[in-house]
């Protein structure tokens, strides 16, 4: 495999170009606590409250349990993902790239990025479809504007991708831009949460549900497998960044303190309400149309933000497997099937089955590119030539993995428990292989 080169950005250009090769180091600006912000802008969407609200609508979980269990297996998940996003920071380099040398060549270009470039396509559709929900609700109530859902929904696929196509620099302005209202948002929601919220139901509705540790197994599990499979991502971002240490701690604090925000309002508000979605919920609490306006603008840019990330990562992913592409054309790819399975509502409405599917094949190979990377290779990777078409026992260890998830029973939490079993024998075959 040849080594990641660096390159000189073309004078004057808007749209990023820099593919597999590594970004030049005068380029590398970006401080941990503009990742803080790029990540909470990222968090608190309509996406993202579905397995903390799930937890309790689904899961009959109160919501401290809810709330508390979600939070942990999330907070694992970005503990991995930090970690794998040094080799973008030390070698300006994306994460497809990087994992070449770990599961080999081909192993990334032909299962590793696909797998990635589904979770990417699937995240971008159910965050579209949100929002989309969201917007013809408050228009429709608001407004008495009815619009069609596949206009809207094809509208906002369109501009996200759009966006996305610019590249690291859109994501980075955008989201410090956002930032601002995305907070005032915030506020009005818990302002209404916390006052019409329970003037109407009492706060005694928030203890109701259980404490059931196998469904709270099983939900911190699921948040788990949402965000591990960012550990085949994360090096896309922090490639910018002035040093490794401001990528790790940038990266993990805001997505740590977003997801708190996250699993707060998802949990919260299906204890009050029975709903999935906050920004709907709380919308209804009030007939001020300043307030309505505030919530439907973070919504719509909340949704933007995390799709933004969704498709530039996505895009990066498709790249590696399809390299003559070229970034800005597997960007529009992205984007066009993205637009695509943005139409089908059906991707939220059964989403826990499809989380749960999809993590039948993130969390053994995530269990794979952890392990190899912080117990093999002790965080240090070699892009360079020779590296094999497969790691031949990492796969293997990943179809055993496939396997053990699938035959779990919910109560015992898969998603955990396929990952250390995956993690346990790869790593032992692997030393056993070295002696």
């Amino acid at each position: 495999m040849a080594k990641a080169q660096t390159v000189a950005l073309p004078p004057r250009s808007r749209i990023e170009r820099f593919g597999l090769e590594a970004v030049p180091q005068e380029l590398r600006k970006t401080r941990w606590y503009e990742y803080v912000i790029i990540q909470i802008a990222f968090s608190v969407n309509a996406g993202n409250f579905l397995v903390p609200a799930l937890a309790v609508i689904q899961g009959g979980l109160n919501f401290y349990a809810a709330f508390l269990s979600t939070i942990f297996g999330a907070t694992l998940a970005f503990l991995f993902v930090s970690y794998l996003s040094l080799p973008g920071a030390e070698r300006g380099i994306p994460s497809q790239f990087a994992i070449r040398s770990i599961i080999g060549i081909k192993g990334s270009r032909y299962i590793s990025s696909p797998i990635r470039t589904v979770t990417s396509l699937y995240w971008f559709s159910v965050q579209t479809i949100g929002g989309t929900l969201v917007i013809q609700f408050i228009l429709e109530r608001t407004f008495q504007l009815s619009i069609p859902f596949y206009i809207i929904a094809m509208l906002l696929a369109l501009i996200m991708s759009g966006l996305a196509l610019v590249g690291f620099d859109a994501v980075k302005r955008a989201t410090k831009y956002f930032m601002p209202w995305l907070i005032l948002g915030q506020l009005v929601m818990l302002y209404l949460l916390l006052t019409k919220g329970t003037g109407m139901i009492g706060m005694e509705k928030t203890m109701e549900g259980a404490w059931n540790l196998p469904v709270m197994g099983f939900f911190a599990s699921l948040a788990f497998v949402q965000y591990v499979s960012g550990v085949s991502s994360s090096a896309d971002v922090t490639r910018y960044a002035v040093t490794s240490k401001q990528g790790f701690w940038g990266l993990f604090t805001g997505n740590v303190l977003g997801f708190i925000l996250t699993a707060f309002f998802g949990a919260y508000t299906a204890q009050l309400t029975g709903a999935f979605n906050p920004f709907i919920a709380t919308s209804e609490m009030t007939n001020s149309g300043i307030l309505t306006a505030i919530i439907l603008g973070a919504a719509i840019l909340s949704m933007v933000s995390i799709n933004l990330s969704n498709a530039y990562t996505g895009g990066f992913s498709l790249l590696n497997s399809l390299p003559l592409l070229g970034r800005v054309k597997s960007s529009m790819l992205f984007g066009a099937a993205g637009i695509l399975l943005s139409l089908s509502p059906a991707l939220v409405e059964e989403a826990e089955r499809y989380i749960s599917l999809i993590g039948a094949f993130v969390i053994p190979l995530s269990a794979v590119i952890i392990t190899d990377f912080l117990l093999i290779k002790r965080k240090q990777i070699e892009v360079s030539e020779g590296l094999p078409s497969y790691n031949r026992i990492g796969f293997v260890c990943i179809g055993i993995g496939i396997g053990v998830y699938l035959l779990l029973p919910e109560g015992l939490s898969p998603g955990f428990l396929a990952f250390l079993i995956t993690s346990t024998i790869y790593f032992f075959s692997i030393k056993k292989s070295q002696k």
